[in-house]
């Protein structure tokens, strides 16, 4: 009779599986013994701190300097000796007089007081800017300061042109455009004064000199209410035929 074998009995039949969970271990056990890492007691940092070294400060020594004292005052200077000289003149002494009167003494009687009276001081003012132009004749009637500026210049340039010799430069060998600039003032009685002229010869200044000395006498400027003086500039163009 032939044994039966139990099919619960076979060792190999669940081999498989022992090998794998054994294999397991085996590399959890490797792993394990190359990661282990051990250290030296002498080595580990506990992490006291010794608080005795924390607590000694080291001052620093500092040396106290020493400032040299003042210089000593300079000695005082000895006071010159005074010479007392004795008085030999008698000083006569001045013996004021009071100047009040009394009641009883008679009053001098003033003669009438004459008044100067002080020059009036001879004011400028230029002909732009005056209150009330010098007036030419003939520019009465004109309304409004503007236009009695306008009517005088008008009329000094028709003046001009009238009395001024233009065959002078000719004469006198010049050629071309010329051209003449005078200065000249109307004093606060209206009168032509301080002519000034500047030409390129002298004989041309001397004529526009003498035709401005032609200029009628104006009623003069007002700045105020008071008359003064009024300066005037004036050029003169004019061409040279040749």
């Amino acid at each position: 009779m032939e044994p039966k074998k139990n099919v619960k009995a076979d060792v190999s039949r669940n081999s498989s599986i022992y090998f794998a969970v054994g294999l397991a271990l085996m590399l959890l056990l490797t792993n394990l013994a190359i990661n282990y890492k051990t250290y030296d007691k002498e080595d580990i940092d506990i992490g006291m701190i010794n608080m005795d070294d924390e607590l000694e400060e080291e001052i620093p020594i500092t040396e106290q300097i020493k400032t040299p004292p003042p210089p000593p005052p300079p000695p005082p200077v000895a006071p010159e000796e005074i010479e007392i000289v004795e008085d030999e003149e008698e000083v006569v002494e001045t013996v004021i007089e009071s100047s009040e009167t009394s009641q009883d003494e008679e009053i001098a009687e003033v003669e009438d007081v004459v008044v100067v009276e002080e020059p009036e001081e001879d004011l400028e003012v230029p002909f732009a800017v005056i209150e009330n132009v010098p007036v030419f004749p003939g520019c009465e009637n004109e309304a409004g300061n503007n236009a009695k500026k306008q009517c005088m210049s008008d009329k000094i340039s028709q003046f001009v042109n009238r009395k001024f010799n233009v065959d002078l430069a000719s004469e006198l060998g010049l050629s071309g455009r010329q051209r003449i600039n005078v200065i000249f003032k109307i004093d606060k009685s209206g009168n032509i004064t301080n002519i000034q002229a500047r030409a390129p010869h002298p004989g041309l200044e001397r004529e526009a000199q003498r035709v401005i000395g032609l200029l009628p006498k104006m009623k003069p400027g007002k700045q105020r209410g008071k008359a003064v003086t009024v300066p005037y500039s004036l050029p003169i163009l004019f061409q040279v035929q040749d």
